[in-house]
This record gives structure tokens, sequence and C-alpha cells, in this order.
């Protein structure tokens, strides 16, 4: 920038001799006008050398500001977190939109495993409880079907042990076995899911409630004195009889 303008500067300033000198006379005498006297000439030379010298004196700023606007310059200021509040609402709608989001907002990091470890956990619980429901639902079905084809439930058994068909005892024993634990499985499923959306209630709360608690000033005066106290509880005119020793706690906030 510096060195467009001062060039800029040098080349007005060297073409003006020549306007002065030879194109100015011309159109001076064709007007027919006097021309200018020798002596303001000469005037006119000494100011174009003073104009060249500034122009090689000329200096610029290096550097302009980033921003103008209307004659203000705006600059950016870094933010200091050691200050810095986060806003409740908004930590609150960024937990509903995504989990985990609004602890991120509140930089409280620590908390992101706790968090996504326990959607992991529910997730992986309701899905393996469910694969158990579905298989127990499936030999239920088949011990309670009378078809010799449908033998799936065999494979709930140890060391290859097989039901009797014909030993109705046995088949009414094992379809209490299958029926009870078809319902355990389905009851542990729901349960996973219910847990999965109290975690997500639990980190759209916390992350509220943390952006709220932020903004809670407390007192550097916050103290808690206790110290041993004489109680009078009026029961006897003897002062002696009618105290008794206790502890007296203060708060000051």
């Amino acid at each position: 920038m510096k060195n467009l303008m001062s060039k800029a500067i040098k080349g007005l300033v060297k073409v003006l001799p020549f306007y002065l000198f030879t194109l100015l006379p011309l159109n001076i005498e064709a007007q027919g006008l006097k021309p200018a006297p020798p002596d303001s000439i000469a005037i006119l030379e000494a100011r174009v050398d003073s104009m060249i010298a500034a122009a090689d004196t000329l200096t610029m700023p290096d550097e302009l500001p980033a921003v103008v606007a209307n004659d203000t310059v705006h600059m950016k200021v870094k933010r200091d977190w050691s200050t810095w509040k986060p806003k409740p609402q908004k930590a609150l709608w960024l937990a509903l939109v995504l989990p985990g989001a609004g602890q991120i907002y509140n930089r409280k990091y620590w908390k992101l495993p706790i968090i996504y470890g326990g959607f992991v956990g529910c997730i992986y619980a309701m899905t393996w409880n469910n694969s158990m429901y579905k298989d127990y639902s499936q030999a239920y079905l088949d011990i309670t079907d009378n078809d010799p084809g449908t033998e799936s439930y065999n494979k709930f058994l140890h060391l290859g042990a097989r039901i009797d068909p014909n030993d109705k005892e046995q088949r009414k024993q094992y379809e209490e076995i299958f029926r009870n634990r078809k319902d355990k499985y389905r009851r542990w499923r729901d349960l996973s899911f219910f847990v999965l959306v109290g975690v997500y209630a639990l980190s759209v709360i916390d992350a509220y409630v943390d952006a709220e608690l932020s903004q809670f000033d407390i007192s550097k005066d916050l103290s808690l004195r206790v110290a041993p106290a004489v109680i009078n509880n009026n029961s006897s005119a003897n002062p002696l009889n009618s105290s008794s020793f206790g502890v007296n706690c203060s708060l000051n906030f």
C-alpha cells in the first residue's frame, strides 16, 4: 500500500511539468491569451521539485484496521472463559436435540462418558433381552404345539438332553419354565427401554440445572459456625434445673 501510493504521486508529479510547459502554452496561444512570464515558470519548477521531494519522504501505515464502517473500527474481542456463564434455555434445547450437547455447552466434558455409557449399556441390555425373549417365545410355542417337527426347545437343555414328547409331566414342567423365562426377558427388555428414557431425561435435567446454578451467586462470606451453648427451657425457677447444654449452629451467607 505504501509503495503504490508513493509511485502514484511520483508519476503525477512527473507528468505535471510536461503539461505545464508543453500543453498549457499551446492552449494559451490557441486561445489568444498571453503566456505566463518566465519568472512564474521558475516558481512552478521549484514547487514541482518540492513536491517530488515530499513524495520521496511520504510514509503510509503498514497495516490498516480489518473492518472500518461508519468511521468506527470493530475489533474482535477474545472471550474470557473465566467469567463466561452458560444460558439455561440454550443448554436445555441443546440437551433435548442431542444427548450430551448440553454438557458440552456447559463445558462439563467429564459427564459425557457417564451419559453415553448409560445409553450404550441400556441399548445393549435391551437388545440382549429382546433376543432371549424371542428364543424362549419360540421354544414355548414349539413345546405347546404338539408338533414333533418343531423341537427348538431342546437347544436350551444341557449336555445334549432331550425332552420326551410322550412324557406329559415333563412337557408340562418345561412349558412352565419356558413361559416364565419368556415373560422375565420381556419385562427386562421393557425395563431397559424405560431406563434408557430415564438416562435421557436425567441428561436434559442435569444440563439445565448445571447452567442455572452457574449463575447462582455464592457469597465469599458463606460460613458455618458450630459452638457449645446453654439453652434455658424455663421448666423450673432454678436456673440450674431449667438449663441444658447443647450445640449452636449458625450459618452466615
